[in-house]
């Protein structure tokens, strides 16, 4: 089979949970997968070196001025063009007009939900339109749909009307390079900030100034992916500027630091008020802290019993389980075992398995 892929941003400097998915996806499929030969297609970028071609494996960059261009007009003629059987894009849209089969991952649906609390930048905005134009007739004309967690497979099956026989459920791995990287840990509160309402940040900083006021040790918390600028905005809004000295917020953070940053910290606060995986939990998990995480979508899926949950719409709930685990070092061993054991439950190797699996099938359909 000659089996085309989209993975357009995996060349960009900065990158987020979608790119890092198809990266791991592709490189274990490039392990276990000798018979099939793949096309990866994606857009030029400075991160060359993340993902190398092989034997079977051709790495095709398509130059095109904008994304709408590449993926509806540069993609489909490139896929032609090489004869693929069938065509699997990766990132939450696909093109409308496609002479072979195609296969969509949706991560998330979220672009059909109403935007709650804007912050959102006309990028972004551009972003949401076009995949709620793109999307649904995009599904209705696929041969399947991935997505990460039966959470979003049953939100994708009411919102999109689709069949489940035509949804496949393939849950993200957590990378090699995420285990226990420092002999003590302790040195902060992680949190990972977002411009996104959902991500809570609002919450979690009320939350931490709860927690300031009654704890102890007063661990800094350390905001990864935030501009200081934002967060001074959110504290003087809420009138908390004064805990600013606590907080460290270093921006963007190269995926493979992250082992030592997840280590280091006392705790990964991460009560998102909607996520369809929330891979971070699992990251922190496999370097063994402890982690709180929210009680809604697919965070318990994901979870499991290795986390505390939270409603992440009370701060106060979300400060008592901060104490919780610092006022229990007992409490804090036994989540770190758990977490562990959790996350050792989800690998790249079964997610390309599994790929590879719904790839064959095509043909014997």
């Amino acid at each position: 089979m000659r089996i085309a892929i989209e993975a357009q941003r995996i060349f960009r400097k900065k990158k987020h949970g979608m790119d890092f998915v198809a990266i791991e996806s592709i490189k274990e499929l490039q392990k276990i997968d000798i018979q099939n030969e793949y096309f990866i297609f994606v857009r030029p970028g400075e991160d060359r070196g993340v993902l190398k071609p092989s034997d079977n494996f051709h790495i095709v960059e398509l130059k095109c001025p904008s994304y709408p261009l590449w993926e509806q007009v540069a993609l489909p003629m490139a896929v032609k063009k090489i004869k693929a059987d069938f065509l699997h894009c990766t990132s939450n849209t696909a093109p409308l007009f496609c002479s072979i089969p195609l296969i969509i991952t949706l991560h998330d649906i979220i672009f059909l939900d109403k935007p709650k609390g804007v912050n959102k930048s006309v990028y972004q905005l551009f972003g949401r339109y076009y995949r709620k134009l793109i999307v649904p007739p995009a599904v209705r004309k696929s041969y399947k749909v991935i997505t990460v967690s039966n959470y979003e497979a049953e939100k994708i099956s009411r919102r999109l009307n689709l069949g489940r026989d035509k949804l496949e459920v393939i849950y993200n791995g957590v990378g090699e390079h995420f285990k226990p990287a420092v002999a003590e840990s302790g040195k902060y509160i992680l949190f990972f900030g977002n411009t996104d309402p959902k991500k809570n940040t609002e919450r979690v900083l009320k939350a931490y100034s709860l927690y300031l006021g009654k704890s102890q040790f007063k661990l800094p918390l350390f905001v990864v992916d935030l501009k200081r600028e934002y967060i001074v905005n959110l504290l003087k809004k809420s009138g908390l500027v004064d805990v600013l000295d606590n907080i460290y917020s270093p921006g963007y953070i190269d995926n493979s630091r992250l082992p030592v940053i997840y280590s280091e910290a006392y705790i990964l606060l991460y009560p998102s008020l909607a996520e369809s995986f929330g891979m971070p939990v699992l990251e922190a998990m496999a370097c063994g802290t402890p982690v709180i995480t929210s009680n809604l979508t697919a965070m318990p899926e994901i979870a499991g019993n290795g986390a505390i949950t939270v409603n992440p719409y009370d701060e106060i709930e979300i400060a008592n389980a901060i104490l919780k685990i610092e006022n229990d070092k007992e409490l804090k061993e036994k989540m770190a075992r758990k977490g562990i054991l959790r996350a050792s439950q989800f690998s790249w190797n079964d997610t390309a398995l599994s790929l590879m699996n719904l790839y064959n099938n095509i043909v014997t359909d």
